[in-house]
């Protein structure tokens, strides 16, 4: 470790024993979330959200295609991701990079995994003739915290989706057949102390991070560790509670800005 996140991270660990964080927030206190949405004319669906300072653009399109062998019957979802440079120096043009990759794999699963898309609904002719769902998610600012900023927009991109019938001849447009989504939060561990919600310097020393995913039942739907450090079973009890309440709260945000 360098100098200079020796300095930072012996900063952040003594403001953490007053109780305190950079930012001022609580430690199980979540960043503003702002979110706009349909605000790519050309897309399908499409979402910003801005977390805090970091802020995540997903945009949803949606062709006819072939389904898969082993699920003749359902359409299919991809998802990617692109880390663009303006968003932060640590970020650079060219083929995307394991940063980027991962943040798409840990978005794609959460969807995909809690089966928020309907996808046995988007079967055209079984076995010949599929919708599939291009999901991309773009960063334009980097705080910390892409996880939960990405799956947020992806969230309401998705819920905002029409499937596009009436450009490929099928019928009329229609909404995309979405459940109820799960919401992730994410927690990291600096030393002793569990934060929500990390801005990017906590981020950049953590020693462990956990992302919980809860639905509106208050039930778990995915856990995902991170880092090399470790939870005890107290802070990871401890981390779930946090993220059911942060949950329900997010939802009613982002069911307010859909209009539900």
């Amino acid at each position: 470790m360098t100098l200079v996140p020796i300095i930072k991270r012996d900063y952040i660990v003594n403001l953490a024993k007053q109780g305190k964080r950079i930012d001022g927030r609580k430690f199980d206190q979540y960043r503003n979330i702002e979110i706009e949405t349909n605000i790519i004319k050309k897309a399908e669906g499409s979402a910003r959200v801005k977390l805090g300072n970091t802020q995540v653009l997903a945009g949803i399109k949606m062709d006819v295609g072939e389904p898969y062998p082993d699920s003749p019957d359902s359409g299919v979802m991809t998802t990617a991701a692109e880390l663009i440079p303006l968003a932060s120096p640590d970020f650079e043009s060219g083929p995307p990079q394991q940063d980027a990759i991962e943040l798409a794999r840990v978005v794609d699963r959460g969807v995909r995994e809690s089966q928020v898309i309907e996808l046995d609904k988007l079967c055209i002719e079984p076995g010949e003739k599929v919708w599939i769902v291009f999901i991309d998610i773009h960063i334009l600012d980097y705080d910390g915290n892409l996880f939960d900023a990405a799956s947020i927009a992806t969230l309401a991109a998705l819920s905002t989706t029409q499937v596009p019938a009436t450009r490929f001849e099928l019928g009329e447009d229609y909404p995309l057949p979405i459940k109820e989504p799960p919401i992730s939060c994410t927690s990291i561990k600096i030393d002793d102390f569990v934060m929500l919600d990390p801005i990017l310097d906590e981020e950049e020393i953590a020693d462990a991070r956990l992302t919980v995913a809860t639905d509106n039942n208050g039930d778990l739907r995915a856990m995902q560790k991170g880092l090399n450090g470790s939870f005890t079973r107290e802070e990871i009890q401890k981390v779930i509670k946090t993220s059911l309440d942060n949950g329900q709260e997010i939802r009613k945000h982002l069911y307010k800005n859909l209009g539900k």
